[in-house]
């Protein structure tokens, strides 16, 4: 799942991006207002953490911007003004979910799943078709009660296609989700990790019928 985030401060962003990071997550990072905002409307991002004091655009601007433009992505802010009066003009304007600075990680992490529990991206506790399960909080992934080991990568790859599990995603869109803006993607990057969960999801399990799909012309589908 892939997630921005829009932090002047860069120790703090970049702390959060290397969190992320470890628990799966892709993420980009703006540094400041105008950067964020041309990212968050242009990009396909599965949920925001937006600072709300940026050099540039401020938070409460982007924020009203991007529903304006019927953007809907879950948008977390991460800010220092912890007043009464800051936490409700950032919900009035857009925002999800609110968290002041100082924060911790856990607590970070856990707004986040909150965020994409809810009917935009509607996920269960655990992921699962046919006898393929994938748990986002543990990173168990089973089939037929045994476990699989996968990479990173081919984690979060796999978590995308199990949220999408009823419809064809195309390379692009796997691409957008499942590495940052800025990873050196090849053009047969995404065939190589399909590749790689089929041999690890499909392959041992022949007397199954495979989950993986190839739709030509059009992208993958599991199921």
């Amino acid at each position: 799942m892939r997630i921005l985030v829009v932090e002047d401060e860069h120790r703090i962003a970049n702390s959060i991006k290397k969190g992320l990071e470890q628990e799966n997550y892709a993420v980009d990072v703006a540094y400041n207002g105008d950067d964020g905002y041309d990212l968050a409307a242009t990009e396909d991002y599965d949920s925001i953490i937006l600072d709300l004091m940026l050099p540039g655009m401020d938070g409460v601007k982007i924020i009203e911007s991007l529903r304006k433009e019927k953007i809907h992505t879950p948008i977390l802010v991460l800010t220092a003004k912890g007043q009464i009066q800051d936490k409700i003009k950032g919900l009035d304007s857009g925002a999800d979910d609110y968290l002041t600075k100082p924060f911790s990680f856990e607590e970070l992490l856990a707004r986040i799943r909150a965020l994409m529990r809810r009917p935009k991206i509607a996920v269960d506790e655990v992921l699962a078709v046919a006898d393929l399960t994938l748990n986002p909080k543990t990173f168990e992934v089973k089939r037929a009660g045994k476990d699989v080991l996968l990479s990173n990568k081919e984690f979060a790859l796999l978590e995308f296609l199990l949220r999408n599990k009823t419809r064809i995603m195309t390379k692009d869109q796997i691409i957008g989700h499942v590495w940052d803006y800025d990873s050196d993607i090849l053009p047969n990057t995404v065939e190589v990790y399909i590749r790689n969960l089929r041999n690890k999801i499909d392959l041992p399990f022949h007397n199954k019928k495979p989950l993986i799909q190839t739709i030509r012309g059009f992208g993958y589908k599991i199921g």
